[in-house]
């Protein structure tokens, strides 16, 4: 079953998508969630006895900080991944799905792992120590591969174009980063075509914001004399760029004044 629009006013009792910040579809056989990257505001969700396999719609709802899965069809904890950009969601309830696993305590770690903010996982308290514990037992959750399929989207493009589409890859993953530190996400028509110049450039910034997001992350756990050695440290990377700098310039002016005695 699809959830729609009327459904969602409905049980919300509200008037406009906009405006919905709860939701209760316990078991309304519920398998079609899309409807959700339509309600941005949603802040408590609860979605348990239902038969969803994919958690994508959610991955724009970024001031949910509920959301109760119990009883579903996820398949994979590498959906995840799709919560990831929920930097307000603090708990989360998924037991009883086929993602966990016969290994409750693998499946709390890579959990964890995955959604390091949580507080509360499946009704129980998330500890200091769990988390800290996570990141070395915990498995890496991947992005699950998106089904080829041959609708036109909203682009103009088949899906199976959209995906191959490198804009829309750079767009999504500069989008991503940009979630990720608090930053609102740019629309497609931001981005510029990738026949010209800017746009191959934009492809290599891209590349090199890996880098800087997985620094920018790893900034998070540093105490105050480990943030002092990485000051450092960019102190003297910084240093090196403007020694190079300069001895550019003066090799540039040095070969102009050759030229012009010449």
């Amino acid at each position: 079953m699809k959830l729609t629009r009327k459904l969602v006013l409905a049980k919300a009792k509200a008037s406009d998508l906009d405006s919905v910040k709860k939701l209760n579809c316990w078991g309304c056989n519920l398998t079609d969630i899309c409807i959700f990257s339509q309600i941005p505001n949603i802040e408590v969700l609860t979605l348990s006895v239902n038969s969803i396999c994919s958690l994508s719609p959610l991955a724009g709802c970024l001031s949910l900080c509920e959301l109760y899965l119990r009883r579903n069809m996820i398949p994979s904890l590498s959906e995840l991944s799709h919560l990831r950009p929920l930097t307000r969601l603090k708990v989360l309830w998924l037991a009883e799905n086929p993602c966990c696993g016969s290994d409750s305590n693998q499946y709390r770690m890579t959990v964890l792992r995955c959604l390091p903010r949580l507080q509360k996982l499946d009704n129980q308290v998330v500890t200091e120590e769990e988390v800290t514990l996570a990141l070395v037992e915990g498995e890496e959750v991947t992005t699950p591969p998106t089904p080829v399929q041959t609708q036109v989207s909203s682009n103009g493009l088949t899906d199976a174009e959209t995906e191959n589409d490198p804009l829309n890859y750079n767009m999504e993953e500069t989008n991503k980063i940009r979630e990720q530190l608090g930053m609102k996400p740019l629309s497609r028509d931001k981005f510029p075509s990738l026949s010209s110049p800017s746009a191959r450039e934009t492809k290599t910034v891209v590349k090199k914001s890996h880098t800087l997001e997985a620094v920018l992350l790893l900034l998070r756990d540093l105490d105050e004399e480990e943030l002092h050695v990485v000051h450092t440290a960019a102190q003297n990377r910084l240093q090196t760029y403007t020694l190079h700098s300069e001895t550019l310039t003066d090799s540039l002016q040095t070969q102009k004044t050759a030229d012009v005695q010449l």
